[in-house]
């Protein structure tokens, strides 16, 4: 399998997926050339050390919206990852989501949360099934829970009792090989935002040096793994100058705005990954649900900006 893919609606809030300009950015994405998308959407506890996680029905997308998302996404000819994400309202990143590794009196905290987490998969996983969604994401980045290897297990099989399809789990970047239960998923993911400069301004051909070291590292990891492929789940980098330093920083707007370096690490990636048979390709990292209005746009955002055609012209090949 090879991805030609984009992750939309992260941003997406309550109904905004059923609006006319979610359906506009949809159109817009389509037109990359693609055919794949990731439809990703969280849903938050209240903290980090919380063992519940729920909806909050003032901001939460709703089935409803989820449903006419993927109904969207596939009337334009586009095939969908669906990816619940999981969030702590507290602002702590999910990869800090943990819990004592002893029992407090008689509550087992591990316990507790991964029943939650396996109900909120299966919830979401019916919906992928029954709307026909070609791949399902059991998670992303929970690198904090990662090393409850039986647990995570027992959760993946209880998805695959509702949802038939492919199952992929993305990890973070440079964590790869630290998830000891990959043969229970379909497809290694990951988010991969690498530091590909070390300095402002890198080139093209300097990032794709940088890209073609991980390149090595990642094939290894797939020949650990039986020729497993490997799919970029997240990836991408703003357009300011320095981000390629940093590709997952989303903080900084202090930085000047600067297309040529996000185009730079979007062309010297497509180069050194494309024609790699244990490499299934990518969902970069992100599309908005409402088209940017105003330029320069600095976030991640490719659309109306030199990365934009990049991309058509890489979605344009055969592989």
């Amino acid at each position: 399998m090879f991805i030609k893919g984009y992750t939309y609606g992260f941003d997406g809030r309550r109904g905004s997926y059923q609006t006319e300009e979610a359906a506009a950015s949809m159109e817009r994405l389509a037109a990359l050339g693609g055919d794949w998308a990731a439809l990703a959407f969280v849903i938050r506890q209240d903290t980090f050390y919380s063992t519940v996680i729920r909806p909050d029905y003032r901001y939460t997308v709703t089935d409803k919206d989820v449903t006419t998302g993927v109904n969207r996404l596939h009337a334009l000819g586009l095939k969908v990852c669906m990816k619940p994400m999981v969030n702590s309202a507290d602002g702590v990143w999910r990869a800090h989501i943990s819990f004592p590794e002893r029992e407090w009196g008689d509550k087992d905290y591990w316990k507790e949360w991964f029943s939650s987490y396996t109900a909120f998969l299966c919830h979401y996983a019916e919906i992928a099934e029954e709307t026909g969604c070609e791949m399902f994401c059991v998670g992303c980045e929970m690198l904090g829970t990662e090393h409850k290897e039986q647990l995570w297990r027992e959760a993946i099989a209880a998805v695959r009792k509702v949802y038939h399809g492919p199952l992929v789990y993305n990890t973070n970047h440079g964590k790869e090989f630290g998830v000891k239960w990959w043969d229970a998923v379909d497809y290694i993911g990951t988010s991969a935002y690498y530091r590909v400069a070390d300095e402002p301004g890198a080139s093209m051909e300097q990032m794709k040096a940088r890209w073609d070291a991980q390149k090595d590292r990642l094939a290894e990891l797939s020949r650990m793994h039986g020729g497993k492929q490997i799919i970029f789940m997240e990836i991408g980098c703003r357009s300011a100058r320095g981000c390629a330093m940093m590709p997952y920083d989303f903080s900084h707007r202090e930085f000047p705005y600067d297309e040529d370096e996000q185009a730079n690490f979007y062309e010297s990636c497509m180069r050194s990954m494309w024609n790699e048979d244990w490499f299934a390709g990518f969902f970069w990292w992100d599309w908005y649900t409402r088209l940017p209005r105003h330029q320069p746009e600095m976030g991640f955002s490719i659309a109306g900006k030199k990365a934009e055609q990049v991309v058509r012209e890489w979605y344009a090949k055969e592989r």
